[in-house]
């Protein structure tokens, strides 16, 4: 579930896609005690907007005690009462904790087109909130301008950041992904699929699924793209789903074979986890 309705949502969330729901606290800790045992590094958090979870304090303290913690949001529901904690709890941890935040756009116009009215000024208030009490953000940005504009664009797109008090902003750009609301709007060719020629001589370590899992309401599933495919979900037992390969059998595939590892930050694994690709 999220708060807000993006054009180029990768899983078509918002506020009435309630395909899935919010874990308890008491099954996160479960998770997570699971997942030291399986020597898992790193623990990533996304949605939907994971600030909508009335628990997400407490839930976020409890994986930066097991392991380096990334939260990714829009920026829009922080709230001192969340940067406060946080702020405290990451200085006790020895591990980092690290937030994600969407920002599609130097201006409001290019911003609020893609993420709704006013967003941009709400995003870039949580951007400053977390800045206030020490949290260095990485910004993550779609390319919305034309490939000739970009230099030009991401120059403005700095500026835009410094002038809101981030000195040295740290930015992840990503291109549009053809997958979830984008997909829906272009279509795909029936023929874009990963085959093994595609694959030969390509690192795995490159695809989110070949080291990662995601853990849901409704069980455990390959990546966060395929949570409406029937095949993406490999069961409910974490151990297994980690040690269980899968095939690249989707279009959305493709896209991820193009452009890497771009969900994730490098580090974040769990052991035996295996692909394979369809064959040509």
């Amino acid at each position: 579930m999220c708060n807000i309705r993006c054009g180029h949502c990768f899983i078509a969330c918002g506020p009435t896609n309630r395909a899935f729901g919010f874990l308890s606290v008491d099954e996160i800790d479960r998770r997570l005690e699971e997942s030291v045992a399986l020597g898992v590094r790193e623990y990533y958090f996304t949605g939907g907007e994971p600030f909508l979870h009335p628990d997400i304090v407490e839930i976020l303290t409890r994986a930066l005690a097991r392991g380096p913690t990334t939260v990714l949001t829009n920026g829009t529901l922080l709230q001192p009462h969340h940067a406060e904690p946080l702020a405290e709890a990451a200085a006790q941890s020895r591990f980092s904790l690290e937030f994600r935040l969407s920002i599609d756009g130097f201006d409001r116009a290019t911003h609020d087109a893609l993420r709704g009215e006013g967003t941009f000024e709400r995003a870039l208030d949580g951007l400053e909130l977390l800045l206030a009490h020490g949290f260095l953000p990485i910004v993550t940005a779609v390319r919305t301008w034309l490939p000739g504009d970009e230099p030009e664009a991401y120059r403005a797109f700095v500026a835009m950041l410094r002038a809101r008090g981030y000195r040295n902003p740290r930015i992840k750009l990503l291109p549009i992904f053809r997958i979830g609301a984008e997909a829906e709007r272009a279509g795909y060719a029936a023929d874009e699929r990963v085959t093994t020629r595609m694959v030969a001589g390509y690192d795995p370590d490159l695809l989110l699924c070949s080291s990662a899992r995601v853990v849901t309401d409704r069980g455990i599933w390959v990546c966060p793209i395929l949570l409406d495919a029937p095949d993406g979900k490999l069961g409910d037992d974490l151990a297994a789903a980690a040690a269980r390969p899968f095939r690249l059998g989707h279009a959305a595939c493709t896209t991820c074979w193009m452009h890497g590892a771009v969900c994730a930050n490098p580090g974040a694994a769990i052991p035996e986890a295996g692909l394979a690709p369809d064959p040509p």
